[in-house]
């Protein structure tokens, strides 16, 4: 598994854990929040931390995550804001910038602070696996992990994690409606480039099934290339909302 073979005793193990501070933001989550956090409950048993950012749900979202967080806390709706107010409320020194319904691999914690401290890297990211079992999904995925290695772009649903000192020197995460977590990733590439790590997360199929894969697809490329040439956030923000 990769960077695991890195190890070279048990003890390194042991150092290394209780660094991480996983944050997560939501809205309106409740059908989804405790698929999410369950599997994060070992992480906890291990010392690592889980924080949950609600942005005002109108549902039961922080109610049912309170049993299942270190932390819950309320901001203003927006996801840059609710991770930026996340990393404040952390004490892990590695933050890990997680999306509902999305799933790290197993071992996470020790790839994702092996491979930052033993490569002397600031920050990265995991490729991603789409729930499902169509073709489409295969290419879809491919192409998404082959585009991040090649421009050392990461988007929200790969698990970005930085070394908390580095986040704080680029003032966290740029508070604009939308493409946050890729003006971040520009902004942490003048720095390094990211570590690319091959194992997946899991990121489930309804966010893209909602409204059809292809339309999904077709509207985060036509954002992110409009983003490319200049066209503000907040423009780009009317865009997405109008998306139907």
């Amino acid at each position: 598994m990769e960077c695991l073979k890195r190890f070279e005793s048990q003890s390194e193990v042991v150092v290394l854990q209780g660094l991480l501070s996983i944050i997560i933001p939501t809205f309106n989550a409740q059908t989804s929040i405790i698929d999410t956090l369950t599997p994060l409950q070992m992480l906890r048993e291990q010392g690592h931390e889980v924080i949950v950012v609600d942005g005002g749900s109108e549902d039961d979202t922080c109610q049912l995550a309170a049993p299942l967080a270190d932390n819950v806390v309320t901001s203003l709706r927006g996801r840059a804001q609710q991770m930026n107010l996340g990393a404040q409320v952390a004490k892990g020194k590695v933050l890990v910038f997680l999306t509902v319904d999305t799933f790290l691999p197993e071992y996470a914690d020790w790839m994702i602070l092996v491979c930052l401290y033993s490569d002397r890297k600031d920050w990265g990211r995991f490729d991603i696996r789409l729930e499902g079992k169509k073709p489409s999904l295969r290419m879809v995925e491919s192409l998404a992990n082959l585009r991040s290695r090649l421009t050392g772009i990461a988007t929200g649903e790969q698990a970005i994690f930085v070394k908390r000192n580095v986040f704080e020197q680029m003032q966290g995460f740029p508070e604009i409606p939308v493409l946050e977590d890729i003006s971040l990733s520009r902004q942490l590439r003048r720095k390094s480039r990211p570590v690319c790590l091959k194992n997946k997360v899991i990121v489930s199929e309804r966010r893209w099934a909602e409204k059809g894969l292809m339309r999904t697809i077709m509207r985060m490329w036509r954002l992110r290339f409009a983003y490319a040439l200049g066209v503000s956030p907040w423009t780009l923000e009317k865009r997405f909302n109008n998306f139907s």
